[in-house]
């Protein structure tokens, strides 16, 4: 590993430690096969748009230390802008798939804030879903419309009711200044029904880090949303504690596997259940 961190941090502070370190190198890769995109983040870029994202949480929508936040985003490069601005902002983000919210919906569900109010962030294609449902009205305090456009761009039309997050967070500044009642004892992550801790996040990304023998020079190509605790080392975490960097997926066309793996000189691999690397040079992670 190429970092080193005291024992308290969180994830937040990996996002600085590898700002300082090094800034222009890319952190983030995102493909969607389905709609022929790739979108680069720096270290630096990605930064940037936490930052926004943050100060847009607590000054726009008023979240404050210890709130929840529910993301119903897929795999997506603004999904761990979201994750990471959570954690600067002492939020715990609870990663949900979007398609739960579908099938919530048709069974009659409870809602997903039924453990308290909580901030509500979705995909534009779930949207509907979400303002038919009465009962994400009522527990969503707020809910924020992402786009999922490559660039950022704005919702193609913004239902009442909604935040469009493109629209709103530009005009947030680019450096976050977290409060002294934001600290790694703080929920950061519900997965899986269980909650872990900053701290707890860090230490498991480490573990990860030193399993998967991770560090500066490698690039994960990650398959796998962001709805359990893998999913969330391997596409984010693990990543900041290395100093590696990760490719994230959705959408994938198996066609485009062997050049991308070429492309992206890839070191290893998570997701992609069943696939092999018959040359031994790539290895599996999760």
């Amino acid at each position: 590993m190429s970092q080193s961190e005291p024992a308290a941090s969180g994830p937040a502070e990996l996002l600085r430690r590898r700002l300082a370190d090094d800034p222009s190198r890319p952190l983030v890769t995102y493909y969607d096969d389905a709609r022929g995109e790739r979108v680069e983040l720096s270290a630096r870029t990605f930064d940037n748009w936490v930052a926004k994202t943050a100060n847009f949480l607590v000054d726009g929508l008023a979240a404050e230390p210890g709130g929840r936040v529910v993301l119903a985003l897929p795999p997506h490069w603004q999904t761990a802008v979201w994750l990471a601005a959570c954690w600067s902002a002492g939020l715990v983000a609870e990663p949900v798939d979007p398609a739960t919210l579908r099938e919530r919906a048709a069974a009659g569900a409870e809602p997903l804030g039924a453990s308290g109010p909580y901030i509500l962030a979705a995909a534009e294609e779930v949207l509907d879903v979400v303002l038919a449902d009465p009962g994400v009205d009522t527990e969503a305090e707020e809910v924020v419309g992402l786009s999922l456009h490559p660039l950022g761009g704005p919702l193609a039309d913004c239902p009442v009711g909604v935040t469009d997050y493109a629209a709103e967070v530009r005009s947030h500044g680019d450096r976050f200044a977290a409060g002294p009642e934001v600290s790694s004892a703080l929920p950061a992550l519900d997965v899986t029904k269980t909650t872990f801790t900053g701290a707890e996040l860090v230490a498991e990304a480490r573990a990860a880090a030193r399993k998967w023998e991770l560090d500066a020079s490698s690039r994960i190509l990650v398959d796998m949303p962001f709805t359990t605790l893998d999913g969330v080392l391997a596409g984010l975490v693990a990543p900041l504690a290395s100093g590696a960097s990760v490719i994230i997926q959705r959408n994938f066309d198996k066609a485009t596997l062997d050049r991308r793996l070429t492309v992206e000189h890839v070191t290893a691999v998570a997701g992609l259940p069943g696939w092999k690397d018959a040359s031994g040079s790539v290895r599996r992670l999760a």
